[in-house]
């Protein structure tokens, strides 16, 4: 989707990169994203590499995933479909992985816990120790310890639409956090601190919408790349960003007690055996 020369909107499954013009922005860490074909993938990487040499572009495989280094040097880990990991998703952005400083992963984790009632897990001790905190289904910012030299923040964003949009609101402005109060469905802030000292942990900018938003929950158009003229398709211009996923009746689930139990157990194998 292009919104004009200034701005284009690229989608991912239900994301969304910006990619506005000016000077290269670079995440601090590594964006993971699903795509379904890992060989077509790596077929369509092998033919822009001629074109992106002299660049910071790179490509290297493992039995995890493809790892892929843009242009200018944001990093992408591009992983095959896999249900257990990240769900029903073939094609998605399942997390975002920062690089953080060294002893700041359980005050970040705790941040988002207190302040947003976020769902949060720390893993791990030592170098490599992590903070995940859950933004959405099958989807997840990962904070992860690292003794190596961070670079300075560039002003890059990030997106979350939250079910408490007050709540944290009033606590972000109460510790000074705020930087933009954009409109009735959304606020900035980028400061990630210690909640007891109000020592800056980490900074990344967050966009945070309400539910309310108008922009929720919009469809958005995955377009197919192996469509072109030469080989084309009718119908297959979009990719479907889910997998198949069964919805089945549940086995030897015990009768209901009460009066009426025999009436709901007979309508019940009625509609089992009609499929309802």
């Amino acid at each position: 989707m292009n919104t004009g020369l200034a701005n284009m909107w690229i989608n991912v499954g239900k994301s969304q990169f910006h990619l506005p013009t000016g000077d290269p922005w670079v995440l601090r860490g590594a964006i993971g994203l699903v795509t379904p074909d890992r060989q077509a993938l790596l077929k369509r990487l092998d033919g822009v590499k001629k074109q992106l040499a002299g660049t910071k572009f790179k490509v290297a495989e493992n039995n995890d995933y493809v790892a892929v280094t843009c242009p200018w040097g944001n990093r992408f880990n591009m992983h095959s479909p896999d249900v257990e990991r990240f769900g029903a998703i073939n094609l998605g952005m399942p997390y975002l992985e920062f690089d953080v400083p060294a002893g700041t992963a359980k005050g970040i984790e705790k941040f988002y816990k207190k302040l947003f009632g976020a769902q949060t897990k720390l893993e791990g001790n030592g170098s490599g120790r992590t903070a995940r905190i859950s933004v959405g289904h099958q989807q997840e910012l990962r904070f992860r310890e690292t003794e190596r030299k961070i670079p300075a923040y560039d002003g890059h964003h990030i997106q979350v639409y939250v079910r408490d949009f007050s709540g944290p609101y009033k606590e972000l402005k109460k510790r000074e956090l705020l930087t933009e109060e954009s409109n009735a469905y959304q606020y900035r802030w980028e400061n990630i601190v210690d909640l007891d000292s109000n020592e800056t942990l980490f900074a990344i900018e967050h966009e945070i919408r309400s539910l309310t938003h108008p922009l929720y929950a919009r469809p958005l158009v995955n377009r197919n790349p192996s469509q072109s003229q030469q080989y084309y398709q009718m119908g297959g211009d979009e990719w479907d960003w889910e997998l198949p996923r069964k919805n089945e009746r549940l086995p030897d689930v015990p009768p209901l007690p009460g009066p009426s139990a025999a009436a709901y157990a007979k309508r019940r194998a009625t509609r089992m055996a009609r499929a309802m």
